[in-house]
């Protein structure tokens, strides 16, 4: 709810003053891509001066997010990295619970509640589960 709020605080500011921009720059300028002959309608479009702003900014935000991308590209592999030796720190873990007390993989049914003494014990770390970050598959 709250981010339903916050992104109405901030999109409808924004949409506003895109529109009164485009309202206030309806008239057509020439975007002209020759250098030498700026006249020249071969190599020119005639565009609403809002489309072209609008449109280079849009192009603007793109071009920042391939690159915002491509710079984060070591924390994607860190992640990554992180992940696999969670996943085989995990495994061993496993194993050697297994070795230990000699039952290869646990089920809760062959631990007793606590205080009944009848059966061992589980380490309290058995019953960990991966939540929030911890999830396999999961990206810092």
């Amino acid at each position: 709810m709250l981010r339903k709020i916050v992104n109405l605080l901030v999109i409808l500011p924004l949409a506003i003053v895109f529109i009164v921009f485009a309202l206030a720059n309806r008239h057509l300028v020439m975007l002209s891509f020759d250098p030498f002959d700026p006249s020249d309608a071969a190599l020119g479009l005639r565009l609403p001066l809002f489309v072209i702003v609008i449109a280079f900014a849009m192009v603007g935000v793109v071009v920042g997010g391939i690159a915002t991308w491509f710079g984060q590209r070591h924390w994607r592999r860190a992640a990554r990295a992180n992940e696999r030796d969670a996943h085989e720190a995990r495994t061993q873990l496993a194993d050697l619970r297994g070795r230990t007390l000699g039952h290869g993989e646990y089920s809760e049914a062959q631990f007793s509640p606590p205080g009944s003494g009848s059966a061992q014990a589980a380490p309290q770390s058995y019953f960990y589960k991966a939540i929030g970050r911890d999830k396999p598959g999961a990206a810092l």
